[in-house]
């Protein structure tokens, strides 16, 4: 029911950090430091993600410092990664990325189903705009308790007429709604409407039914 939800474009970092598919090792690894990420894209052509290297790329090296010059049972693509030396070697391809008009519930999804922390957002054919990462999707849990309260009335409570007697409280991100409904069966489509609001962090009821 909220008109306009939260996109990768409204929480995300403009200005990128990448690498090129020749960098080398260290230089990627200098570049995490400096820029305290996770994880860098790789760019191709005029600035087309072809791969994204990442801090677990990187430590595949120490990971088979052991073993390297030997044989070894383990996952032969991770001890691939082992003996790179730069960044078209180490990346992970293809590239895990977003759109920037992709809501930031979608850009949470992708994260947690590909387990990745840092998501390049291209756009149509591939070009690099930016980088959302998961402390940016948090962003959303920022807005003042007073501005989402008033998406609560505006957005849920202003379109569903027999809701005009609820009361709004927000405290830290929890929205409780007070008042009384004419109907029981309301009461999963309200707290479903009122969750869905950008920044609401938990919803509790305090209704009574006529």
């Amino acid at each position: 029911m909220p008109e306009s939800p939260y996109t990768v474009s409204d929480v995300m970092t403009h200005t990128a950090v990448a690498v090129g598919s020749e960098a080398p090792f260290k230089e990627i690894v200098e570049l995490l430091d400096q820029w305290k990420v996770s994880a860098v894209p790789v760019l191709a052509g005029e600035g087309r993600v072809v791969g994204v290297v990442s801090e677990a790329d990187l430590l595949a090296k120490e990971e088979f410092r052991d073993d390297a010059d030997g044989p070894s049972e383990r996952d032969p693509a991770r001890r691939a990664k082992a003996g790179a030396v730069t960044a078209g070697e180490l990346m992970s391809s293809p590239a895990v990325t977003v759109h920037a008009d992709a809501s930031v519930a979608e850009a949470a999804r992708i994260m947690a189903r590909r387990h990745v922390k840092r998501l390049p957002v291209v756009d149509a054919v591939g070009l690099l705009q930016g980088v959302v990462s998961r402390s940016d999707l948090l962003k959303v849990f920022l807005r003042p308790d007073g501005v989402i309260a008033e998406d609560v009335r505006h957005q849920v409570l202003g379109r569903l007429p027999v809701t005009e007697s609820l009361t709004v409280r927000v405290s830290e991100g929890v929205v409780t709604l007070g008042g009384s409904l004419p109907d029981r069966s309301l009461v999963p489509v309200l707290a479903r409407a009122v969750r869905a609001v950008e920044g609401v962090v938990d919803v509790r009821l305090d209704l009574t039914h006529r």
